[in-house]
This record gives C-alpha cells, sequence and structure tokens, in this order.
C-alpha cells in the first residue's frame, strides 16, 4: 500500500520552524543568499582572499575552566597554600617542565605534548574583566573587551574571508542545538549540526518529498528569500549525507576509557568525531566549533574537573589520532577556551569562585610545541583575590587568524597586539617562521 503524501503549505511549513537536521538557527542567517546556493562549489575565499586548506576546530569549556588545577603549578609553594585541598594535585601531575604539569586526567594530550604537538598559552585574559559568565563568554566570543561588538570574532572572519552563501559548512557548530555567540554575524551563512542522526530534515523523507514539491520558485521577494534559505538547507543536508558515507573513523571514540561525569557520555567525543567526519570527506569546513560543559566548579571542585578533563583529554587525542590516520593532521589546529579561570584562592566549599586568567591549549601538526606567556603569579594577585593576566587573549587569535587561517586579523580585532608564535609555518605571507630544527 502506498502512503499518500499530505500536503503541505509554505505556510505550514514556515510554522513549523523552519527546523532542519543541519540547523535552522545557523541557516536564518544566511537569509541574504542568492537563489543559485544549489551549486556545490567548493569552498572560495572572497576578494583576494584564502587559498590554503587549513581548519580551526575552538573547544569551549563552559562555566569557567580553572586553569591552575589543568595546568598546574609544581614549584611554587604558594600554590599549596593558597589550595589546601585543591593543591594535592601536585604529586599527580604530568611534567611539561620542571615548573608545570598537566591535570593527572591528561595522559593524551601530554603524549602529544611529548611528540610535539602541544603549545600552552599561560596566563591568558583581557583588560578589565568581569567575573559574570554571559558578560565574559560575550567577550571571548567577540574579541571585544569593551563588550560593544554584536558578531563574532569567527563570524566576521568568516564574512570577512569566505564564501558562506556559496558553501554554508564553511562554518560549522558540532554537537550542539544552537549557534554559538563565537560564530554569530548577519551577513554569514552558517551551519549546526547537532548528531549524525540529525544529517536530515525533521520529518524524514515526507518531509523532504513535500519540501521537493514545495520547492517551485515561489513569486515574490519572501518567496525568493524563503526559496533560498531552503535551498540551501537541501544543499547542507546532502553535504552531511555524502560526508557520512565517505568518512571511516580510524581510531576509537570511546566513553569507556574515561569516569562518566554526571552519568552522561562524552559528549564532547561525539561532537569531535562529527568533526572529523566533515574534514576527512571534505565538505570545504573550515571553522568548527564545539563545546563541553561543566566547568563552575564552585563546590568539591576535584572529583568534577578533573572527570571533565578527561573528557577533553580523550576526546581531543582521539580527533587527532582519527584525523592523522586519515592524512589530515597538517591541516587542523585544535584550540580551547574558557569565559574565565577561577580564582587561586580555594574556598570553603573545596571548590573556586569565578577568576581571571587561564591557559588556552593548542594542538594539531602545525603549533610550534612549548609554553607561551608567563607563569601564573601567584604572590601577585590582583587586590580583589584573581590572578592578573599577562597575555591579552587576542594576540592568541591573531596567531590563529593570520598564521593558521591566512587571514589579516586587523579586519576582525581592529588592531595589533604582541606575537605568540605557536604555529610554526605561518600561512599568512610576510610573517617569519617559528618553526626549529
Amino acid at each position: 500500500m502506498t502512503n499518500a503524501l499530505r500536503p503541505v503549505s509554505r505556510r505550514d511549513f514556515l510554522r513549523a520552524g523552519l527546523v532542519f537536521g543541519a540547523g535552522a538557527a545557523g541557516l536564518a542567517a544566511g537569509y541574504a543568499a542568492v537563489p543559485d546556493v544549489l551549486a556545490k562549489a567548493v569552498y572560495a575565499g572572497t576578494k583576494d582572499g584564502v587559498q590554503n586548506d587549513r581548519v580551526l576546530v575552538l573547544v569551549q569549556l563552559a562555566g569557567g575552566n580553572d586553569g591552575l588545577q589543568t595546568v598546574i603549578p609544581l614549584q611554587d609553594a604558594r600554590y599549596r597554600d593558597l589550595r589546601p585541598q585543591l593543591g594535592a594535585a601536585v604529586k599527580d601531575a604530568l611534567p611539561l617542565t620542571k615548573d608545570v604539569g598537566f591535570n593527572k586526567a591528561m595522559p593524551g594530550l601530554k603524549a602529544l605534548w611529548d611528540n610535539g604537538k602541544v603549545a600552552v598559552v599561560q596566563n591568558v585574559g583581557y583588560p578589565n574583566p568581569s567575573f559574570s559568565h554571559f558578560e565574559a563568554i560575550r567577550v571571548w566570543e567577540t574579541g571585544d573587551p569593551t563588550r560593544r561588538a554584536e558578531d563574532g570574532w569567527l563570524g566576521k572572519t568568516i564574512e570577512k574571508n569566505y564564501d558562506s552563501a556559496g558553501h554554508p559548512l564553511v562554518g560549522c557548530a558540532c554537537g550542539a542545538t544552537g549557534l554559538p555567540g563565537t560564530l554569530r554575524d548577519l551577513h554569514t551563512t552558517l551551519t549546526v549540526v547537532n548528531s549524525r542522526q540529525s544529517f536530515t530534515f525533521q520529518g524524514g523523507d515526507e518531509m523532504e518529498k513535500a519540501l521537493g514539491a514545495l520547492y517551485t520558485s515561489t513569486p515574490g521577494m519572501y518567496g525568493a528569500l524563503f526559496d533560498s534559505a531552503v535551498a540551501t538547507a537541501r544543499d547542507t543536508v546532502a553535504q552531511l549525507k555524502a560526508a557520512a558515507s565517505k568518512y571511516q573513523a580510524k581510531a576509537s571514540y570511546s566513553d569507556r576509557r574515561v569516569p562518566l561525569v554526571y552519568s552522561t557520555r562524552n559528549q564532547l567525543a561525539s561532537a569531535l568525531q562529527l568533526a572529523a567526519e566533515l574534514v576527512v570527506a571534505g565538505t570545504g569546513a573550515k571553522i568548527i566549533h564545539v563545546t563541553l560543559g561543566g566547568f563552575d566548579t564552585h563546590f568539591v571542585e576535584a572529583p568534577r574537573q578533573t572527570g571533565l578533563l578527561a573528557y577533553v583529554d580523550d576526546a581531543i587525542a582521539t580527533f587527532h589520532a582519527d584525523i592523522t590516520a586519515n592524512g589530515m593532521a597538517d591541516r587542523v589546529l585544535v584550540a580551547t577556551w574558557s569565559e574565565f579561570g577561577r580564582r587561586p584562592k580555594e574556598n570553603a566549599s573545596a571548590g573556586t569562585d569565578h577568576g581571571t586568567a587561564a591557559p588556552v591549549i593548542l594542538v594539531g601538526d602545525t603549533v610550534q610545541s612549548g609554553l607561551y606567556g608567563d607563569l601564573p603569579a601567584l604572590g601577585d594577585l590582583d587586590a580583589q583575590g584573581p590572578l592578573r593576566h599577562s597575555v591579552d587573549f587576542r594576540s592568541v587569535y591573531q596567531e590563529i587568524l593570520e598564521s593558521h587561517l591566512g587571514v589579516d586579523a586587523r579586519e576582525v580585532l581592529d588592531q595589533r597586539f604582541e606575537r605568540l608564535a605557536f604555529v610554526a609555518d605561518p600561512a599568512l605571507a610576510g610573517i617569519p617562521s617559528s618553526k626549529q630544527p
């Protein structure tokens, strides 16, 4: 028996919210795309722009990750004085140098450090810091400590350098249900992919058939905008399905190697496997954002943060092994960020409160491995108790933009900052190599 196709009007479809598995929130930003976006062009730079195949994967550690429990001071006695309970982490730390070591939950990243694949920028922050999650997140997302900017620093990067209308997978949020502010830009078409199972329209084949019948060059200005958005969505879904058929994981993304936090699976590993699929399948993805939450550790911090760091460690190490085995590791840079660190002084609940500076960890075959920035100055704290930052976070962004992605950071950040040469072989002409023999 053949099932009849239920008629669906354009009004019905719009009332349903234009919810696509590829992410309506992201696609809605591409309302200005021209109707020929069905052309399956490989990503292209605008103007004289980007001609390299490098990819950035940005990992958000949401909630305010404790940098002093992530990259641990090994020699500073004040660390133990300030943290009577948390300071016990020193004895199990994985040494990077005589001065600092990774948390014991990070053996995968320690192995990558030993192989010259990891750079750590210490004491990263910004002037006049905010202790509010929302304000601090906005600062990091926009790259603007004055809190005036609206667009995300990577959304702005995409708008100025890539053809997102012709290729909506240039900027993609994986493992998410909404568009992160880092990618936000009203003139950019972006994609949000929650899971491999959502590589289709909600409603399955019937909705896709209905959409096909509906897409018949709807007249009028709003019809043209609707048709354009639908065309973009259909093309994106087709590319995602093709990616799924081309990709074969060559490393094991598993929940069994690390203890589960809150009895939930390692969603970061799932998101990074999606990212690996986009990279390996050649979808043209250039900037990928993933998020792991739970780092707001006011109470009994040690077991929770250790578990979350184990998630981060296992997911990033597995992702690197996967793209290495697939021959893509020389293209991809992974960078972590969190809205702020924690205060050096442990609180009465064996946790830590909102702070300021924290490390940024960068992973990839393109990095010049090592420590950048100053050690946290535990003897010279701010009057309110947090660390004083010594590296402006925009210096990190500048190096990512220019030396890895090969774009002009001034178009995004509006000024220049001190260079942190953690990318060994810069993509932008005129920047000296930091590659060591």
